[in-house]
């Protein structure tokens, strides 16, 4: 019996060293892929794109004045029939509204008028353009002299400033991820060239906003669409 637990003894002591042993690389094993799974680099990614607008909306502001509401409301619908035949040259009827007319009654705002020539009452009236025509726009705005000498007093401000927008962004937006993902990579392999390890896959990523301004400040038909991505690439030995 003593014999049995002296052979026992050892063999115990073996099988428990050998636990241990395969315990310990296991575990160092472990700990050397979760330490290679934490090496990434965190990079940015650029697209650009110039592209057309493509809708306008071109304000066309004029102003009547009248002593009586009669005639200002006769003066301001015949300003806005040269105006509608002007646009009609070139665009449907339905592209065009016109917005209620804003009257100022000068006499109930105290204005005086000393040399007799102020008219009592002004109004303003909005004719709105709204189309995809961008060539077309262009063109009959150089002709606008034309108004004017047909008695339309055309006003100009903030308010009326022709609008120009890119409507086809859902249209370019994956192009224009995927170009900024390979651009992201390219700088991630850069930095992997230099640390001697190469790019693995994307560990996470992040889209950026997209952002479409004026190409310059004098080409507002033209329009720059831009996004930047952020993305994390593990690195490999």
């Amino acid at each position: 019996m003593n014999e049995a637990k002296a052979l026992l003894q050892p063999l115990s002591a073996l099988l428990v060293a050998c636990g241990l042993a395969a315990g310990g690389y296991f575990i160092g094993h472990g700990l050397l892929e979760a330490r290679s799974a934490d090496r990434y680099v965190t990079v940015k990614g650029l697209a650009e794109r110039n592209v057309k607008a493509d809708l306008v909306i071109w304000p066309l502001r004029y102003a009547v004045t009248a002593d009586d509401l009669a005639t200002l409301q006769r003066l301001s619908d015949d300003s806005e029939a040269k105006l509608r035949a002007f646009l009609g040259q070139r665009f449907p009827g339905d592209d065009v509204s016109v917005s209620a007319p804003q009257i100022q009654d000068r006499n109930a705002q105290g204005m005086s008028d000393r040399g007799g020539n102020l008219q009592r009452f002004v109004a303003e009236v909005t004719v709105t353009l709204r189309t995809q025509r961008i060539d077309e726009v262009r063109k009959s705005n150089e002709l606008l002299g034309e108004l004017v000498k047909a008695g339309v007093a055309l006003v100009q401000n903030y308010e009326s400033r022709t609008q120009y927008s890119y409507t086809g962004l859902d249209k370019v937006k994956p192009e224009m991820i995927a170009e900024a993902t390979r651009d992201a990579r390219q700088a991630a392999e850069q930095f992997a060239k230099d640390s001697g390890s190469k790019v693995g896959s994307i560990r996470n990523a992040q889209q950026g906003y997209f952002s479409i301004e004026d190409r310059d400040a004098f080409s507002p038909e033209s329009k720059a669409i831009r996004v930047v991505t952020t993305v994390q690439f593990f690195l490999e030995d």
